[in-house]
């Protein structure tokens, strides 16, 4: 992010994103001020800790998850911690990591059926991080994850937050029987990239086909930092308007998970850099219960999107900032301006 002036047509979107930064540090606090000194010990770690960066959104015998669970907590704790997940993202945003947390449960049912019970599938397995102190002016961080969640925020000078990586994900991506049947939670994700594919021309869809095959995972996996060879597949500057709007409403579908104020700015970095820089890659099959997976990928953000396991069932998805994942450049920013 840039700085700004103060009659900047920037200058709005930074006073309301402060707004959110409030927000997010008095849910924090009354978090941190509901444990017990025992559980805060488990939250609280140093702004500059390796943990900071260290995540993942695979199940909890996977990977040695740091920080407090909501299972360890009681109503009351629970309540605050939920009031700072919430303080991330919309209310739509909210009512979808939190219907990720419940599939759990779905999941279990599904793998008890098969005869499959290695791993616990439980909705209160999802744990609290915080990096640094939210009531000082000193930068700070939080962190939502468990399995197929990761939620990462960043926040220096009160006025700017970096909300990345974010990592939600589903399975299963479609609920086949039992009372949730026919649910969807990340339907967007995949329905609006397939009006895309679909709206192609046969050339646009060679040059947008990287591969015949779906990779198995997200191919940048939990790296702290993206690893990833430059743009591939269809430039968006070779789309149509009318791909293009298409293009443009599949980039909101995850921007919109975050609370009015930060999708504003984000949406403000898209405009700035231009659309035209987007590329758009499939790989796999076109046809749906296929696996598959696509990604968009600028100069300044990548988000992929994977559906290959449990037959084509299961999805992950991540967005990226690629210059300021985990607040790099927005650290970047504050230190400079702090030292001025």
């Amino acid at each position: 992010m840039t700085g700004h002036t103060r009659n900047s047509p920037l200058t709005p979107l930074i006073e309301a994103q402060s707004e959110t930064a409030a927000i997010m540090q008095n849910a924090c606090v009354r978090f941190l001020d509901s444990l017990t000194p025992e559980l805060q010990a488990k939250v609280n770690f140093t702004f500059d800790s390796l943990e900071r960066r260290r995540w993942h959104y695979v199940p909890l015998e996977m990977f040695d998850r740091k920080g407090v669970s909501l299972k360890a907590l009681n109503s009351r704790q629970s309540k605050a911690a939920l009031g700072l997940l919430a303080s991330g993202l919309s209310q739509a945003g909210y009512e979808k990591v939190t219907a990720i947390m419940d599939l759990e449960k779905t999941l279990g049912n599904i793998e008890q059926s098969l005869g499959l019970s290695r791993l616990v599938r439980d909705p209160h397995l999802y744990f609290f991080s915080v990096f640094g102190d939210p009531t000082t002016e000193k930068p700070w961080s939080w962190r939502a994850e468990g399995h197929h969640l990761s939620l990462n925020f960043t926040i220096a000078g009160k006025d700017r937050i970096a909300p990345n990586p974010l990592f939600l994900g589903a399975n299963p991506a479609e609920v086949h029987s039992g009372s949730l049947e026919g649910l969807r939670i990340l339907a967007k994700e995949e329905d609006l990239a397939r009006d895309l594919l679909a709206a192609l021309n046969s050339g646009q869809k060679l040059n947008t086909t990287i591969s015949p095959s779906a990779p198995p995972d997200i191919l940048t996996r939990a790296l702290p930092k993206v690893e990833l060879a430059g743009p591939a597949g269809l430039a968006t500057a070779s789309m149509t308007p009318q791909q293009r709007e298409i293009l443009a409403r599949l980039i909101q579908a995850y921007i919109d998970r975050l609370p009015p104020e930060l999708a504003a700015i984000e949406l403000h970095k898209l405009n700035e850099a231009g659309l035209e820089t987007v590329h758009f890659a499939w790989a796999g099959p076109q046809d749906r219960g296929q696996p598959h997976y696509y990604r968009l990928h600028s100069p300044l953000f990548l988000i992929e999107y994977d559906n290959t396991q449990n037959n084509a069932n299961h999805i992950h998805t991540v967005w990226r900032n690629l210059k300021d994942d985990f607040g790099e450049d927005l650290l970047r920013l504050h230190y400079q301006q702090e030292h001025r």
